[in-house]
């Protein structure tokens, strides 16, 4: 792990084996990664990425396993494409007092065997602490794919009292407590809202001294945010998850012309960003 701060902000510790996702995520002392308090989802290449504080599927394929369409061999996405796992080469790194920022590259291949890559940014502002990802995906293949995303960030629920709320202009009534839907746990994906940026906030946590979480991400390519807990034991966790695609299979996603394509050469843009306040 590669330790990453500036001044002001949390301090994070980035996994250069695996897309330079985020592991620890310490502020005032405490990691809001949820560590082994998560589901096995029975797929060693993400077992590791799952206790961490922010992973990331794609660029393929986003959550549970699918057919890999006109594939002779039979074969299908794994659970959260292709990404997890592939290591990043560090082309530049800065850590200390000032602003921090980390730049790589991913060479991925996917599922189907085709080459893509990610060009990854991370920056914190010393003044602020806003975190911010910057990533630009690119097709390096001769042939086009449909690329889709996801941004999971997953918080250990052990940090919650029943005081915790998120809010957001694209939840019901603008937000409500975090144990939402029925008990162990769900799923729910709802439209991010027509803003160039969306914003969530989850808080205050008491056990990091009255702060709250704040995420933003760019809807112009991430449409959409996912949220998901589970308190089914041993799991303990809630996941912020902004992301390409509606709650949808493959085949219905093609069939109504979401899975739109990258040509050999073409790119596409993500953002995310967040503070603790």
């Amino acid at each position: 792990m590669i330790e990453f701060s500036a001044a002001k902000g949390p301090r994070l510790m980035l996994d250069p084996t695996s897309v330079l996702d985020i592991g620890a995520c310490i502020v005032n002392g405490e990691n809001l990664a949820p560590g082994r308090a998560i589901p096995d989802d029975g797929d060693p290449r993400i077992d590791h990425s799952l206790e961490g504080f922010l992973f990331t599927c794609g660029p393929d394929h986003i959550r549970h396993p699918d057919v890999v369409e006109g594939d002779p061999q039979g074969r299908r996405y794994p659970l959260h494409g292709a990404f997890s796992a592939h290591p990043a080469q560090v082309l530049s790194f800065t850590t200390g007092e000032e602003a921090a920022e980390c730049a790589a590259l991913v060479d991925v291949t996917m599922t189907d065997g085709a080459p893509a890559r990610l060009e990854r940014r991370w920056h914190i502002d010393a003044e602020s602490g806003v975190v911010e990802l910057s990533d630009r995906l690119v097709n390096t293949g001769d042939k086009p794919f449909a690329p889709m995303l996801m941004y999971h960030m997953n918080i250990g629920a052990r940090l919650f009292d029943g005081d915790v709320r998120l809010s957001g202009r694209m939840l019901e009534g603008g937000g409500f407590p975090w144990t939402f839907g029925k008990d162990p746990g769900g799923v729910f994906c709802v439209p991010a809202g027509g803003e160039t940026w969306a914003e969530i906030r989850l808080g205050p946590m008491a056990s990091l001294g009255g702060l709250s979480l704040t995420v933003a991400f760019r809807t112009d390519t991430l449409p959409f945010l996912q949220m998901w807990r589970n308190q089914a034991a041993p799991a303990h966790v809630l996941g912020i998850e902004p992301c390409s695609h509606r709650l949808a299979s493959r085949a219905e996603l093609k069939q109504a012309g979401d899975l739109t394509e990258i040509a050999p050469g073409e790119t596409r843009s993500y953002g995310l960003r967040f503070s603790f306040q």
